[in-house]
């Protein structure tokens, strides 16, 4: 299996061995467009793969922080109590480069700079960049995807 991650879509697509389609999710990468650059607040481009699963068997909108559940439930109350806060809800796919020198190692390290696929409120905008750098999805889909792919899948971020 593998991820294709289209910003210009703003589409997540996971395809089997052969390129069929298996299923598309509508997601929100990054307002500030696409960069590799730790600080950049910018998604990054190129070859990846799911280095960690994390939240496996917990609620729809657990509340993470540093990718620890927090103790708390995301809600519309709880949202309006932490304006602009960026919730990272559900399940946490975090993903490493595999380009050296694009997107892993030294200040271009996925990794290192906590780019994940992860679940966002209900009320987050799917279809247009919203993120800070990371690929939001509606928690249900964030939650099949995670059930669908183990670790090491291939996610390729284009810009096409």
């Amino acid at each position: 299996m593998k991820i294709h991650v289209s910003v210009a879509d703003q589409t997540l697509r996971l395809v089997d061995e052969v390129g069929t389609l298996l299923c598309a999710y509508p997601i929100s990468t990054a307002l500030a467009g696409v960069g590799e650059v730790f600080g950049s607040f910018q998604t990054p481009r190129g070859q990846h793969i799911i280095r960690a699963k994390i939240g496996a068997g917990l609620p729809e909108n657990t509340v993470f922080v540093r990718r620890r559940p927090t103790g708390e439930v995301w809600t519309p109350e709880l949202g309006q109590q932490h304006p602009g806060r960026d919730w990272i809800l559900t399940r946490i796919l975090w993903l490493s480069g595999c380009l050296p020198g694009f997107n892993r190692l030294g200040c271009v390290d996925t990794m290192r700079r906590y780019i994940y696929i992860h679940g966002s409120p209900d009320l987050a905008e799917m279809g247009v960049p919203g993120s800070h750098g990371c690929v939001r999805m509606h928690n249900a889909d964030i939650v099949d995807l995670f059930e669908r792919v183990p670790c090491y899948t291939a996610v390729d971020i284009t810009e096409d």
